[in-house]
């Protein structure tokens, strides 16, 4: 077997400092390494041109390099400052939005261009949509405990109890959110140091990454912006619950924030995997309610701690407005016909347009079970007719259902953020419908399966990018074929 050729630019597990020159979709910034054998390229997540970074190689090919970002050494003379915590989850906090908006729209139509092979892409985009709120919009926030965290004037971790987030580039090492980071709710964030010292003054211990052990995991906090209140959900393991006493707990965070509290859920977590909930765990009412209620375009939704529901409500109602806008464009093709919504989550999509359709039937299907509940409950209580759900695989739902299928004219398809699997791709291109509307939180998948639809015979009409995550790389699509 031939010798693998030894990269002559930089060595997997390397850490070198980097100028970021150049951004590419998904923000990937690119920075090159240039020496005596020529130019190569290394991708590194969450990066701007104009920033000095030092990032440690993850991935080398003959072409380029992929590195993980350890540090921001110097900023982009783009970047302004800003009165937040910096965390990992809002990498351009201090990129002004207007920027963050040029670099996200001519990424996501290069995409288009190069994946999806659609040439005259900016002759079909429509709008870019911006979110409502630049600051505080979102409306769930985890946040991690750990017995490891990181001097910033060392430059080192250290043996010490935190809470907040994960220290960029690394999975074992905790820092301390201490005020306010932009994203969530402020008066939350600057009082969770508190929130940290009563947990500190139990003495029992925050989760140890690599030792796989302790007792406080994380700290989960959901929000209703019609409400205003706050949903808690603290995930311990069940070693040394004994010696904690969650009604105590209760009503210190009554304390902290009132009738804003809308309850206190109990989750034990004993697997060794870094997620909050766990499939052999359980989860128990401790105060209160165990859910909230949050308003999208007049219609109410019940919101739990496992529901799926858009992190930006105040945006999501802008992308499902352009949804049901493109949806209705024709609407012949609406009224009087059966409307599928396939990846349909929680029904909120097929709520909206049966609630401004006529006699219209909307089939919605999703794999979660849990989703179909919710979206079935929450049907119920908005009084919406006219709507029927399955929990199904989609692929599936469309063979063992055929009775759907002559009536079908337009089609609604929300999928994850790995796309439409090529053989469910397939079913629905064979229901013949005359127009779909795709909307996509990873546009990258859906250049990809726009190929396969253009090559079916389906044409792009118009395009909008949605703007639901500002200071992240993210950005939904919102896309209508038709035949």
């Amino acid at each position: 077997m031939p010798k693998r050729e030894r990269n002559k630019f930089v060595r997997r597990g390397e850490i070198i400092e980097i100028l970021i020159e150049d951004y590419a979709f998904g923000g990937k910034g690119i920075g090159r390494i240039r020496n005596e054998h020529g130019e190569f390229v290394v991708f590194v997540p969450n990066t701007l041109p104009g920033q000095l970074v030092k990032t440690q190689i993850k991935k080398t090919s003959k072409k380029y390099a992929e590195g993980k970002l350890f540090e921001v050494l110097k900023a982009s003379d783009d970047e302004v400052d800003m009165p937040y915590q910096s965390i990992p989850g809002a990498p351009y906090i201090q990129l002004p939005i207007e920027k963050q908006h040029q670099y996200k729209k001519q990424s996501t139509l290069e995409l288009f261009k190069r994946i999806g092979k659609v040439a005259d892409i900016e002759d079909k985009f429509d709008e870019f949509v911006t979110s409502p709120n630049t600051f505080h919009y979102r409306n769930k926030m985890e946040y991690g405990f750990s017995a490891i965290g990181y001097d910033h004037d060392l430059k080192t971790d250290v043996d010490e109890f935190t809470l907040g987030f994960k220290k960029r580039g690394t999975w074992w090492c905790g820092d301390d959110l201490k005020k306010d980071s932009g994203l969530f709710d402020a008066e939350f964030e600057n009082r969770l140091k508190e929130i940290k010292a009563y947990c500190v003054n139990t003495d029992l211990a925050p989760w140890h990454p690599p030792k796989r052990e302790g007792f406080f995991r994380y700290f989960v906090v959901r929000k209703s912006y019609k409400t205003n209140q706050l949903l808690f959900n603290l995930v311990t393991t069940s070693y040394d619950l004994p010696k904690f006493d969650l009604n105590e707990f209760a009503k210190f965070l009554v304390e902290l924030f009132g009738d804003r509290v809308a309850g206190l859920l109990h989750t034990i977590n004993d697997e060794t995997g870094d997620r909050t909930i766990a499939t052999t765990g359980s989860i128990s009412l401790v105060y209160g309610d165990d859910k909230i209620v949050e308003e999208l375009l007049d219609l109410n939704f019940e919101i739990s701690m496992k529901s799926f529901f858009q992190t930006n409500p105040k945006c999501a109602e802008k992308l499902y407005t352009k949804v049901v806008d493109y949806a209705l464009e024709n609407k012949d093709a609406v009224d009087n016909t059966v409307v599928l919504d396939l990846f349909c989550g929680t029904g909120t999509i097929g709520q909206i347009i049966a609630n401004k359709a006529e006699n219209t039937k909307i089939v919605g299907v999703d794999i979660v079970a849990a989703a179909i509940k919710d979206a079935e409950e929450n049907a119920k209580r908005n009084g919406i007719e006219g709507l029927k759900f399955y929990a199904a695989d989609v692929g599936k739902f469309l063979t063992e259902h055929p009775e759907y299928t002559n009536k079908i004219r337009t089609i609604i398809l929300d999928p994850a953020r790995a796309g439409i699997a090529p053989k469910t791709l397939k079913k629905i291109i064979n229901l013949n419908a005359e127009r779909l509307v795709y909307v996509s939180c990873n546009p990258a998948t859906q250049a990809r399966d726009t190929e396969q639809l253009m090559a079916s015979g389906y044409t792009i009409k118009k395009m909008s990018l949605v703007d639901q995550f500002p200071h992240t790389a993210h950005i939904e699509t919102v896309v209508l074929f038709e035949k």
